[in-house]
Formats: structure tokens, sequence, C-alpha cells
């Protein structure tokens, strides 16, 4: 984070000249040469210190640091002490598409996003020793006299000295949708949020309408923006779930297999073994007992799992927040640009004291004029251009605009009929504009006025209502005004007047005794898809919630549209009340509140940090620069890829391309299918290497000789366990996928019955491969070994096909609904039966040919595990085995 340095004062609560003089500049040449000279060495370019990105090599170097890759390293290493080069090779095979499956995903993901940086204005235009000019933005220096107009980005922070009804749009980086007016009054409160400080221009946000005139007084990492983006820099990034579960399991296993293989060998040595037997055993052990294909499935799992969601718009950036997605309980979401349009629509139009106005009352024309409701308001605003997306100005007015013409007010045509002679401009002590018109050929002046109700109602001494003109009941339409905006609206005020006046008399005299024509009520709209996506969520158990800078009152009106809160009455907590209480109270009410309001930064950062000091996985959506912080540490940030930011893209873990919050719905859903189908390949490769740790551990204690040799369990680690394995991640999602909980976030990958299912099935496997051996040695079948390994592939591939459910049948299934997995288990069983019947083949694995009779029957006994195993899901289905009632549903 960048000290403090002497520049750095409450700003926003000092006069223009008391700025000027603070910062020895003549406001009205700016800059000399020299001094701008010793002031660039002084505070440097105003450019945002870039986030460290990683690099090729680092990224790389990266996919090695798993712990199941290092013990896969480790299973290479004991595969070359035991004399097989074949073994080696396999295993770093494994180990390097592993690597280059993450490196390629990341790397792609990576030079998808632009730099950090590009928030920044390219140029700015200036005053310098009394002369104007333009320069690269990060030419700029604190002191500079920066000219500022509709459409530019503001450059730096800069504190404004003269302003000509100027607005500006904050949505970047305080979250508030509309365009806030700017002055250059000071602000009383020191402390006052970044939306209140009126005479203040942030870095990163952009000019909606007007023009002003201001000093830097703060550039690079030193403005608003740069604190955000050091704020960035500061903070950690978070495990995913899956990360946490495969790591203790990595832990458990290396453990195992090392306690399993010593005690083996020293077992053996004990009762009389030979000590290379009792090596090759506690060897081949080994190799059995390490899920070699374990990385490379989830990786590709992964990587799979992203492509699908590319394709849904949803780029991911890091792999692991593809199964994250579906771990989370708590969206923490944006409102502005997210759930919202971020574009002003009018809501509804109200008669004064009375009903929402219809069609006909908009257009018809008014008693006094040949203009109806919709054409006054459109007269009255500043808004360029014609057609739905060439209109140019303030966002509320280009809204005005909309609406006039969907009911036949064109503003062009109406410019023409009524050309504007006059006007008496917004300001915000007046809080209403003016406009004066008319007609060609006519003495009369027609008054077209707009603004806030408490500032326009009070010069009104008429009203409209059912097309009559009656007098105006002040207190009535104040109060029908105050309804409006507790409702969420932006109200504003359109009344109109006229008379025969001459042209010269001052225009203001036109706004008294006016008619008041109507209360218009504007918001920015929820997307049309966005309450479907949170009842979605709702039902996935799922908990909505909304974060914004925007006010309480809209906040809670989106909210209740949305579906995100279902009690009018329920609190919305404000930024100012969430920084009075304590970490451990907020830790508490994060449980209960739905709604924020008019939050900082600093204050999006806590409450994902409470919800995860709950245990609770939070995922942060946005778009701003204010979400970037909380988009970083969140378990998963998603950014908007379209309307959003640069540094919020770069904060996040995955980028949502249409900006649609639908798109999140699906994104989960196929989180949780990752998720599932990761488990199924987890309980697929712990049952098949339980099934060959068994058979090897038990053969020598029931005299049998060693069953298998270690070039057969690296085969069947490979591609019994591998190509099937990878066709797992195809697996379609469960029907009732968004109808479950979440998982609980400490809950393990063994939960559900997962590790009794390994168990048992390992000891089925291992008894009917070693029931095989008994059988053929003592009916002195020569093709015993090779009958033994037969048996352990096959029931590997009727489990495969078994478990591709946890609860529904195969036949319910279809056997061809995963078309790549049918594929993967045809193309290895025809590679086991080369094993047995290639010659070249024969030789590299010492099998034999079976006949006949020997392949049915190793056919009929691995099909006993696939018996075994539709009747556990039987169970699960219809008497709740493995059911967790503590789980919340």
């Amino acid at each position: 984070m960048t000290p403090p340095g002497p520049l750095e004062r409450p700003w926003h609560t000092m006069t223009p000249a008391a700025v000027a003089n603070l910062l020895g500049v003549d406001p009205a040449r700016g800059l000399t040469t020299d001094e701008l000279a010793r002031r660039r060495q002084e505070y440097g370019s105003n450019n945002l210190r870039a986030a460290t990105r990683r690099g090729p090599l680092r990224m790389l170097l990266a996919q090695f640091a798993d712990v199941m890759v290092l013990v896969l390293i480790g299973a290479a290493i004991i595969a070359a002490v035991v004399g097989d080069p074949e073994d080696t090779v396999a295993i770093v095979a494994i180990v390097i598409l592993n690597a280059l499956l993450g490196f390629v995903q990341e790397y792609r993901a990576e030079q998808a996003l632009a730099a950090l940086g590009a928030m920044a204005a390219p140029s700015a235009r200036v005053r310098r020793a009394g002369e104007e000019r333009t320069v690269p933005s990060h030419d700029l220096v604190p002191g500079d006299l920066v000219l500022l107009e509709a459409g530019n980005v503001v450059p730096a922070d800069v504190r404004l000295i003269d302003s000509a009804r100027l607005s500006v749009e904050e949505a970047a980086l305080t979250g508030e949708s509309v365009p806030v007016e700017k002055d250059t009054a000071p602000t009383s409160a020191a402390d006052a949020p970044l939306g209140d400080r009126h005479g203040m221009l942030y870095k990163g946000t952009s000019v909606a309408a007007g023009r002003g005139t201001g000093l830097v007084v703060a550039t690079g990492m030193r403005t608003e923006l740069g604190r955000i983006a050091a704020m960035l820099q500061d903070d950690t990034a978070v495990r995913s779930p899956l990360q946490l579960r495969l790591a203790a399991f990595g832990r458990r296993l290396a453990l195992l297999v090392i306690g399993l293989c010593a005690a083996i060998f020293v077992t053996g040595l004990l009762r009389g073994e030979p000590l290379g037997l009792m090596f090759m055993t506690a060897l081949s052990l080994a190799v059995a007992a390490i899920p070699e294909a374990l990385p490379a499935v989830i990786t590709v799992s992964l990587a799979l799992g992203a492509r699908r969601m590319v394709r849904q718009q949803a780029l991911i950036r890091r792999l692991p927040a593809v199964e994250t997605l579906g771990s989370v309980t708590y969206i923490c979401t944006d409102k502005t640009g997210t759930l919202t349009e971020n574009r002003m629509r009018v809501d509804v139009a109200q008669a004064p004291c009375g009903a929402a106005l219809d069609a006909s009352h908009v257009r018809t024309p008014l008693p006094h004029a040949a203009l109806s409701i919709a054409g006054v308001a459109t007269l009255c605003t500043d808004v360029q251009g014609a057609g739905d997306d060439a209109l140019v100005g303030d966002p509320t007015e280009t809204a005005l605009v909309r609406w006039a013409t969907a009911h036949d007010a064109h503003k062009p045509s109406l410019e023409q009929r009524w050309p504007r002679i006059a006007e008496v401009p917004f300001t915000s002590a007046r809080a209403r504009m003016t406009t004066v018109h008319a007609a060609a050929g006519h003495a009369q002046r027609l008054a077209c006025t707009k603004g806030a109700p408490e500032r326009v109602v009070p010069h009104c001494d008429r009203m409209l209502r059912d097309g009559a003109l009656v007098p105006i009941d002040r207190a009535a339409v104040l109060q029908q005004a105050e309804q409006m905006a507790a409702a969420g609206l932006r109200v504003l005020a359109v009344a109109t007047n006229s008379d025969h006046r001459a042209p010269g008399d001052p225009p203001d005299a036109l706004e008294e005794h006016q008619l008041l024509l109507a209360l218009v009520g504007l918001i920015d709209p929820p997307r049309q898809e966005a309450a479907a996506a949170v009842r979605t969520c709702h039902t996935a158990g799922i908990r909505v919630v909304m974060i914004t800078g925007d006010h309480p009152a809209t906040a809670r009106a989106i909210a209740l549209r949305l579906g995100i809160m279902t009690d009018a009455d329920a609190p919305v907590l404000t930024g100012r009340a969430l920084g009075e209480l304590t970490d451990e109270a907020l830790r508490e009410q994060v449980e209960h509140t739905r709604v924020y309001a008019r939050v900082a930064p600093e204050d999006k950062l806590r409450i994902v940090r409470a919800l995860q000091a709950r245990g609770e996985f939070a995922a942060m959506t946005g778009d701003g620069v204010n979400d970037a912080p909380a988009l970083n540490h969140a378990d998963i940030g998603i950014a908007m890829g379209r309307g959003g930011t640069d540094v919020a893209r770069e904060a996040s873990h995955m980028v949502l391309l249409d900006d649609n919050f639908a798109t999140i719905v699906q994104a989960v859903r196929e989180g949780r299918r990752i998720y599932d189908n990761i488990r199924r390949f987890v309980r697929f490769v712990l049952s098949t290497n339980a099934g060959e740790i068994w058979t090897l551990f038990l053969a020598p204690f029931v005299g049998l000789p060693l069953p298998l040799l270690p070039i057969h369990i690296l085969w069947m680690n490979l591609v019994t366990d591998g190509l099937p394995g990878l066709a797992l991640a195809a697996e379609r999602a469960e029907p009732d996928v968004m109808q479950r909980p979440p998982r609980p976030p400490r809950e393990g990958i063994f939960a559900h019955g997962l590790w009794q299912h390994a168990l048992w099935v390992g000891l089925l496997m291992a008894a009917l491969a070693l029931g095989t051996l008994a059988w053929a040695r003592h009916t002195g079948n020569a093709h015993w070994q090779t009958m033994t390994f037969t048996v352990l592939t096959l029931s590997q591939l009727t489990h495969i096909m078994a478990i591709r459910s946890e609860r529904q049948s195969l036949f319910r299934l279809g056997v061809t609904s995963n078309p790549a997995l049918l594929m993967a288990v045809v193309a290895t069983l025809l590679l086991q039966l080369a094993t047995i019947y290639v010659p070249a083949m024969n030789r590299l694995f010492h099998t034999v040919p079976l006949t006949a009779g020997e392949l049915a029957a190793c056919v009929v006994m691995a099909s006993l595990v696939f018996v075994a195993v539709e009747f556990e899901k039987f169970l699960v289905r219809c008497r709740g085995l493995y059911a967790d009632p503590a789980r919340r549903s």
C-alpha cells in the first residue's frame, strides 16, 4: 500500500480557493513547465501499479505442486527401482499430461483478460501555463488543471473548481446507478461516503453530462482507484474445497501406503518368507495403492467443465473455481448491472393524487397546449440524437425520451414545432430544470419543468387529474411522491405553464403558478431472467445476498421484485450501520441480512470474511472497481465480462461473458455435476485399487502365491482406471442436482457411504480374484495368474457401469446415455483381450491365452460386482442406506 503523502487531505471539505492555495497553482493558468517537471519527478506517473502476474514458467511449475502429483512422482521412482522402465514412462506421461492440461487452461484464460491498468483514461485535456492541450493521462501530476465534458473518463482524483450542469457516472466506484450531480461546494463531513462528496471526481468514473474544471489532487496509486488496486495486491488467494479435500486425502493416502507396505514387509519376514518375495510384494502393493490417474482425471474433468462453461458464457480463470461453484452456500451479488440492466427506465407515471396513468392519458394533448404529458417531459431534456441506441445524454433524461417516444412524443419533431428559446438550468440547489419554448407564428410561451417533487410542487397551484385542471393539494402530492420513493423509484415531478408575455421577460417567471401534470417514477429495472435465477438458487439451497452502494429504498425495491427479500419490513443494513458492528456482531448479522446498501469496498470484504468465518463458502459477483477486493477474497469471485471493469475481471475467478446473472445458475449446475463426477471417479478408483490391495495383501495369508505382477497392477491403474475414469467426466447431471442443498463446506469427499462402498467392493473384488486363483490352482490350471488378472480387470469395468449414479439403476439411466463411457469400456475390454490373445502382449504382460470356458468363467465372476452394486443402490433408494439425518435440507 502506498504510504500517506503530503497531498492526502480531505479535499472535499475545502473551498476551491483553499485547494488551489494548498496545491500552489494558479487556477486560471495551471502549472508552469518548471513546476510540472519537479512534480513529475516527485510523484511519478499517473499509473496504477499492475498486479503481479505469473509468467508461463511459474504457471507450469505450479501444476507440479499438488500433493497427489508428488505422490505420483514417488510411484514413478518406485517403478524405476523395480527395474521396469515401461512403468516409469507410463507414470511420467500421466504427470506431464496433468501439468499440460492445467497450464494450457490457465494460460488461455490469463491471455483472454485485459491488464489492470486499462481502467485509466488514455488522454486528458489540461491547461498548463495558460494554454490548453491534450496530454496522456499518465502524464498528469497533482496540481494539474483538468478540463472535462460529457463522455470523458476522469483521469485522476480531481477537486472541482468550476462546473456547469455536471453529472458523473460513478457506478463503477460506488455502485450508485444514477449519475451524481456535481458542484464546487465543499462537503461538511470529512468522513462522508464517496458518493456524497459532490465536489470530487474520481479516477475511472465517467462524465455523463455537462462540463467542469478541476485540480488534480491525487494520481496513480494515491487515487481511490489505486487504493482499491493496492487492497487487491495485499490479499491472498483462497483454496477451493476440492483442493482442501484432495490435499487431506493425499496426505492420508501417503501415510497409509507407507504404513501398509512396512507392515506387510515386516510381517512376511517374521513368517519366514523370502526377502526378495516380500520386497516385490511391498512394492507391488505401493503401486496398487496410489491412484496414478486421479490428478489427471480431476484436471481433465475441470478443464472439460471449463470448456462447457465457455459455451454457456462463463469464462473460468482458475480451474478449481469450476468445482467451487458447486459448493457455494451464499452468492453475494452487486445490484447495478448485475441484477439490474444498468439502464434507467420509466417504471410508472401517476396523476397527482391519483392512480397510474395509462397510455391514453400520457398521449392526450393538454387543455392549454397541443402537447401531451410525454411531450412536455421529452422537451425538458438535453438529450441528443434519435433512436434508442443513438441517444446521448444523462441516463435519467434518456429514459424519459425513450418513454416519451414509446407514447408517440418524438423529440426531434417536437423541437421543430416548439423550438427552445430559453432555459433555467438544473443546479443541485434548485433541483429542477425548466425549458421555454415558442411555437412558430404564435406569441404563446410554453414552459416545461421537471425536477424533484419537493422543489417543483411548491411552485404549482393547479394539477391535472382525469383530464381536468383542479386546485393542487400540495401535502397529498408530496406524500404520494414519498410513497413512490419508498418503493425504490427515483421520482420526478413534471409541470408546465404558458403565457403570452413578451419573449424578453425572464424565463424563471414561468416557474411560478405552474400546472402539475404527473409524477414519474424511474428505476434501474431488474433483468428479466434474474428473478428466475434467484428462485433457482433458493431451490438449490443457496442464499442470495444483495450488496450495493445504492440507496436503501432502491435496494429494498429491487430485492423484493427479485425475491431476494420476501418481507417488505425486513431490515436493510447500511454501510454506516455495518461500520458500527464488531466483527463478532457482524458474524451473527450476516446470517439474517439479505440486503446491504450504501456500502464501501471495505464493507464488502468484511461481509465476505464474516460469512467465511461462519464456515460458509461465499461467491461474490460484481462489475465495478469497488467489487474487486471482495471478488479476490471470496471463495469464488464472479465478474462481469461485458459491462464490468478490468479491475473486477482481474480479481475474479470466473467472468460472465454475457453479464447475465442467470448464467451463474448454469455455472453452479455445472459445478455440482463436475463434483459429482469427481466423486464417481474417486469411488471407482478407490474401490478398484482396494480390490488390488486386498488381493495382494491377503494372498500370502491364505497360502496363495503372489497373484499379480507389478506390470499387471500398473496396467489396471492406467488403462482400466484411466480410460473409463476420464469418460466419467462426461456423465450427465443427476435430475435433482439443483434441488439438493449445497454440500456442507466441511463435508469430506468420502461422505454419504463412499468409503464404506470402497471397502466392501474392494473386499468383494479380492474375494472373487482369490477365489478364482484358488480354484484354478486346485484344479491344476496353469493359467491361474492370467485368470486372476482378467477377473480383476473385468470386475472394474462392470463396477464403473454400475456407479454412474449413486442412486439410480443403470437400466433407468440407459446403457447408452453416456456414449463416451460406453466406448471407453469397450476399448478397455478390447485392450484387455489383446493382453491375453496377442503374442507380443503375452510376452510383455507375462500372460497366456485363455480358453473360451476360462474366459466365460472370468466374465461370470466379474459380473457379480455389478449385481452387488445395483443391490446397494436399491437399498440407498428404498431403505435410506448411507443417509445423513443431520444434513440440512
